[in-house]
């Protein structure tokens, strides 16, 4: 476990943390200035230095190519000495182990420079074997045009070498490439070493220029970990370099790794730029959850109906439109990219009024592909009697997909435009006969559907029982028991429920899987911190509602990381904490 490395704030597999130097270093960072080598174990028998507090020692260390065979790695593996000062230990994917270091250096990095698979792969097998609190450097990797795919995929400490280096070579770089410094008529960058102007610009100030650039580059990443927008600058950023974008996507490939560090919930929007964005974890988590845990409860007619610019849908001038024509009548569900099909009791629930997508009026075949994937899941899992597609022209080859997989006939009422009257009384004629629901039954429904998504398939029903009411006036819901005990407020911002202490006791006793965290003898006040932590759930995520308890506490929470990381951290906070009882 480190003692010299804090994680503050995290955005997927992206940290902001602190390498706790005297000079404090906040991360993502440039090493060059705190790095002493311990030196390499190929030339001669090193010893471990007494280390300095100052500095990051880097543990003698013999250092492989990769793709070395791993007995050729084992042959010539050395565990690194226990050291009390700040302290890395070089590592390759298949030697890496839990050595106590505050940092992990990925020897030989650079070479998988280029390389997306490799890359990709190498970095997946050293985080599954290094504790998560600690750092992983990178050295001789980092340009201004990868560190933020570098810094997205989990490094944190990152050098100037491979810039300066080929600065020296003659090569310029910028966020969106390297170009021969002979073919510049001008320099684009008002650096100091640029300032001089193209004339008198050499290679020791292009070196220069490469060095400063990649330090801005740093500067704007850790502002957009700290909005919890990185992935949207790396979607456009990593497709400056071919072997980017290629990593990019493989890293979406590895779901799990993303999934487990991407938060449940971020208060900045989602931008919808790009086909990549459906490769999203909390785009794909969503999905999941609506195909596998959300259960209908409204005995009507689905209606399905076009997303809105403005959300949630329901504040839409065209879907107070269609309530006008629904009545109560039917179920609304809204079709939308990227995030595929939303209920309505879930309009509100993260990422569903998050988020914001390039509009051309043509859907994309991936878009397509997707949207009707999630529809058809959706509507096997539903099982209506009726299906009603109020959608215009370009939602009905999703529709007609759909149709025909599943074997089933949606009823068109849209001419034209949806919100026209004459399609506004189609709406309303076809749901003609049908029985209508009470506003009541709606918002109990919706705060039951929130607790599937949250807590898993059936959660609505088993942690609140079959008696609960709500009061209050949506989206600001209240969830009480028989008895009128309070369990849970709705938070409008993100669409999640959060408990009262009476509601985790409920959760609890309800016999759904709970998402604990086991702490120390101690009452917490604020926050649960990572050393007081005993154990905790593997399927916590970052943003969840936690129930922690110990020898002296119970209470419930909002998780600040994952399982894991809680049980393997050292320092920062493992749970918000919002109710809490002394026992």
């Amino acid at each position: 476990m480190t003692e010299y490395f804090e994680i503050h704030g995290r955005d997927g597999a992206a940290r902001r943390g602190e390498l706790r130097l005297p000079g404090p270093l906040p991360t993502p960072a440039l090493a060059d200035d705190v790095v002493e080598d311990g030196g390499s174990r190929w030339h001669a028998d090193q010893s471990v230095s007494a280390g300095e507090a100052s500095a990051l020692t880097i543990l003698p260390h013999r250092a492989l190519p990769p793709g070395t065979e791993p007995p050729v790695e084992d042959a010539f593996g050395t565990d690194p000495d226990d050291v009390e000062f700040p302290s890395a230990a070089v590592v390759s994917p298949t030697t890496a182990d839990d050595y106590g270091a505050d940092a992990y250096v990925l020897s030989n990095a650079g070479g998988y420079v280029g390389h997306a698979e490799a890359f990709v792969e190498a970095l997946l097998s050293l985080k599954r074997s290094i504790p998560d609190d600690a750092a992983l450097y990178c050295p001789g990797a980092a340009t201004p045009a990868n560190v933020a795919t570098l810094a997205y995929a989990g490094v944190d400490l990152v050098d100037e070498k491979r810039a300066r280096a080929r600065g020296l070579e003659g090569f310029y770089l910028t966020t969106d490439g390297e170009a021969f410094l002979e073919d510049l008529e001008e320099l684009p960058c008002p650096c100091p070493a640029c300032r001089s102007g193209i004339d008198s610009f050499d290679r020791t100030d292009c070196a220069e220029h490469n060095a400063t650039a990649l330090a801005a580059e740093l500067a704007r990443v850790r502002g957009r970990i700290d909005e919890g927008r990185l992935r949207d600058y790396v979607e456009g950023q990593a497709r400056h370099e071919a072997w980017l974008t290629a990593t990019v996507r493989r890293l979406d490939q590895q779901y799990g790794y993303l999934e487990e560090r991407t938060p449940m919930f971020r208060r900045n929007e989602l931008l919808a730029a790009t086909d990549d964005t459906l490769r999203r974890p909390e785009i794909q988590r969503f999905a999941e959850r609506v195909t596998t845990r959300y259960r209908r409860r409204l005995d009507a007619p689905v209606v399905l109906l076009p997303c809105s610019a403005r959300k949630p849908y329901s504040d839409s001038q065209s879907h107070e439109q269609f309530a006008r024509a629904i009545g109560y009548r039917g179920h609304v569900v809204s079709m939308t990219s990227p995030i595929g099909v939303v209920p309505n009791e879930l309009e509100t629930t993260y990422p569903a009024q998050h988020y914001d997508s390039v509009v051309t009026g043509e859907w994309t075949e991936t878009e397509i592909e997707f949207v009707a994937a999630v529809l058809e899941r959706y509507l096997e899992r539903a099982d209506y009697d009726r299906h009603i597609a109020h959608v215009p022209a370009d939602y009905r080859e999703i529709c007609e997909r759909v149709e025909a997989s599943l074997g089933i006939d949606f009823e068109y009422t849209a001419s034209g435009h949806p919100t026209t009257d004459e399609s506004l009384a189609a709406l309303s004629a076809a749901l003609d006969g049908e029985d209508t629901y009470y506003k009541s039954e709606r918002e109990l429904a919706t705060v039951r559907a929130i607790a599937d998504f949250q807590f898993g398939d059936g959660g609505g029903d088993a942690v609140f029982g079959p008696d609960a009411t709500t009061d209050g006036f949506y989206p600001k819901l209240r969830v009480r028991d028989a008895e009128g005990e309070h369990l849970a407020t709705m938070v409008p911002q993100y669409g999640t429920l959060s408990l009262t202490l009476a509601g985790a006791r409920a959760w609890i006793e309800s016999g759904m899987p709970t998402k604990r965290v086991d702490i120390d003898g101690f009452v917490p006040s604020g926050s649960v911190l990572a050393p007081g932590v005993v154990d905790a759930d593997d399927a916590i995520r970052p943003g969840d509602e936690v129930v922690f308890e110990g020898p002296k506490a119970f209470g419930v929470g909002r998780a600040a990381s994952h399982g894991r990381a809680m049980v393997e951290g050292s320092r920062g906070v493992a749970v918000d904490v919002r109710h809490c009882a002394e026992r």
